[in-house]
């Protein structure tokens, strides 16, 4: 069994004339404790695939199962509880006027946790900050900082699968490997499973063990990370990509 299985998945934005069909007949499948990498350019539709997944887009067709459970038009506390999502703006994920502890303990709340101010130190440990910052807004931390609390509350409901939306292209370069190490680090430690994308393939070539390219909507090529590294595609796209990434996924 799968941890996602995608089967020809549609999405659309829009209505009538404004309709756009943004991700086209997409399937994939992703095992328990792998890393799977969705690639492609700005507007090919990677971060429709993981909103639609979530539950935050609406208009869609096809089939979606997450351990085994078809994935209805609602998602449910089951649901969250095993899928979280981690966001690309740091910032913006999280509530400017909630400290570091309100963020962490009202999801802990949430899901029904006790012990909430155990685990709020535990989380912090987990993603590499201290009790000192637990009790600081957003506007007080780094972008690095923010994104590892943005981590440690995707952490809080214990979940198996992450969904990854380019979660160092707002960071600084300097702070990005720290970010992706951590990632790298969480998933050894707790065997979680990863759906990340990114149009940085050098990224997805430190993460990932393989990877869907996405163009227009569609998904046109599938490949391991080492032919990746190899530069060797079967797809005029997904060469042209490789080719403009030269050195960075090496």
């Amino acid at each position: 069994m799968s941890a996602i299985d995608i089967n020809a998945l549609n999405v659309w934005f829009g209505e009538g004339d404004d309709r756009n069909h943004a991700v086209k007949n997409v399937s994939l499948k992703i095992a328990k404790g792998e890393s799977f990498g969705l690639v492609g350019e700005s507007g090919s539709g990677k971060s429709t695939v993981l909103r639609t997944l979530v539950g935050l887009v609406d208009d869609w067709d096809g089939r979606m199962e997450v351990d085994g459970k078809v994935l209805g038009r609602k998602r449910d506390g089951a649901f969250y509880k095993t899928v979280q999502m981690v966001f690309q703006d740091p910032y913006a994920s999280l509530h400017p006027r909630m400290t570091v502890d309100q963020v962490l303990s009202e999801v802990l709340k949430l899901h029904g946790f006790k012990d909430v101010n155990d685990r709020v130190n535990r989380l912090l440990e987990q993603v590499g900050l201290g009790g000192g910052f637990r009790f600081r807004y957003p506007h007080q931390l780094s972008g690095g900082q923010r994104q590892r609390v943005a981590i440690a509350r995707a952490l809080a409901s214990e979940p198996r699968i992450l969904l990854l939306d380019e979660p160092t292209s707002a960071l600084d370069v300097s702070v990005q490997a720290e970010i992706l190490n951590l990632l790298t680090d969480l998933r050894a430690e707790f065997g979680l499973t990863y759906l990340m994308v990114s149009h940085d393939l050098g990224v997805i070539g430190h993460m990932c063990e393989r990877i869907a390219v996405m163009q227009f909507g569609e998904i046109v090529e599938e490949l391991d990370v080492e032919n990746m590294r190899k530069l060797s595609a079967g797809h005029a796209y997904t060469q042209h990509l490789l080719e403009s990434s030269l050195g960075s996924v090496r």
